[in-house]
């Protein structure tokens, strides 16, 4: 565990790599790579060499069993001759293999061990710290970035309120996915076969009634967060909002437990959750996310 001090008055608590077991994480590290670019980036250079190879390597990850020189000039719409080179440099370089029997070509666990190296919940905290600090200062509220883990809502990032009173959820607390709103914005944000794999690992899932359930999940994609009161905690007031892949999938949620103060309106609150959905949105930017389209 990290504190981070470049603010005497207002840290964020965080995990080191070797503290959290990243590799039972329910987090694809390919997720957390930013793609976005500058436009004028892409239009002023071109690599098509790079773009060919890349090209292949996607194409291939379609295809377990494998594809022969030809079927993937023909899936590319190249001729044999423009991939001919390329395939054979991918497989010296050990990113693709071979059958010698079948002459077909499949992805190597290369990338897959490279993506590895990656430390991608780390990598979201650290962008995550400077955005998460001036959503508690602009709500005098504390604020927690809670990922799924093992059927459990896993708090790894915790940023306290500048406000002397505040409700703040303890940095590697694990929490039923039921009894948080981050777990139901992390379900709601998923395909529904991974959501379902996740209720599976829930122990707190045995009396879900999941008709009604995905209905309750529908309606928080459509309003794009979850404000509902604590279903843990009296006086306080859940406001969470998803952090997105490049699948539009939630990795991450972003909470807000608003401890509402005796002369506070529910305008307050409103504005509090206005901050947290755009927080999070730039977070989801910031991670080269995109946003979730109903399948």
């Amino acid at each position: 565990m990290r504190l981070d001090t470049s603010d005497p008055k207002q840290s964020l608590v965080f995990w080191e790599p070797g503290s959290l077991p990243f590799s039972n994480l329910m987090i694809n590290s390919q997720n957390f790579i930013n793609v976005s670019k500058p436009k004028n980036s892409i239009e002023k250079y071109k690599a098509p060499a790079l773009e060919k190879g890349l090209d292949i390597l996607e194409f291939l990850a379609d295809f377990s069993e494998g594809l022969s020189k030809v079927d993937i000039a023909k899936g590319l719409g190249r001729s044999l001759n423009e991939i001919f080179r390329m395939v054979s440099v991918l497989e010296k370089r050990g990113y693709i293999l071979c059958d010698p029997e079948t002459e077909r070509f499949s992805l190597s666990l290369k990338l897959f061990s490279i993506a590895n190296r990656y430390q991608p919940a780390r990598m979201m905290v650290k962008k995550a710290h400077p955005m998460m600090m001036q959503l508690t200062q602009a709500t005098d509220q504390s604020c927690h970035l809670g990922i799924f883990h093992n059927g459990k809502i896993l708090i790894i990032a915790q940023m306290e309120a500048p406000f002397n009173h505040s409700y703040n959820v303890k940095l590697g607390a694990e929490v039923n996915v039921f009894s948080a709103s981050s777990g139901m914005i992390l379900l709601a944000y998923q395909t529904e076969e991974t959501r379902n794999t996740m209720i599976d690992q829930c122990n707190d899932a045995k009396d879900i009634d999941r008709g009604q359930l995905a209905l309750k999940l529908k309606n928080i994609r459509r309003m794009g967060f979850e404000e509902v009161e604590s279903y843990m905690v009296k006086g306080v007031y859940n406001l969470s909002a998803p952090v997105l892949d490049p699948n539009g999938r939630a990795v991450a949620a972003l909470t807000i437990p608003f401890l509402a103060k005796l002369n506070s309106t529910r305008t307050e609150r409103r504005q509090a959750r206005e901050h947290l959905v755009e927080i999070a949105r730039e977070l989801t930017n910031s991670i080269g996310g995109t946003e979730y389209l109903e399948s």
